[in-house]
């Protein structure tokens, strides 16, 4: 008899996707509309734009005096961004 190797679809499925070169664009999607429920309600309601070049990804906000809040609090929003999605996306957050 023979052992047969037994994967999951969803391995196969990002496998695929990484052989494709889409594995990164879908975490950096995941990242991006994760961040309103990372940062919160208060605060995803005073942002207007969110993307990612580079590894950084870029807030943009309305309230200047809301930046110099969240600029102490970026490495705390960097880790749980990062395991929000499972894996190593960005490095760095610059709200604009």
């Amino acid at each position: 008899m023979f052992k047969r190797q037994v994967q999951s679809i969803g391995d196969l499925v990002m496998r695929n996707m990484r052989q494709q070169g889409l594995e990164t664009p879908l975490l950096q999607k995941r990242l991006v509309e994760s961040w309103p429920a990372v940062a919160g309600e208060a605060i995803s309601r005073y942002t207007t734009d969110v993307a990612i070049r580079n590894q950084t990804l870029y807030v943009r906000l309305r309230v200047p005096a809301l930046r110099a809040d969240l600029n102490m609090r970026r490495q705390e929003f960097v880790k749980r961004l990062n395991e929000n999605v499972g894996a190593q996306v960005i490095a760095d957050i610059r709200f604009c």
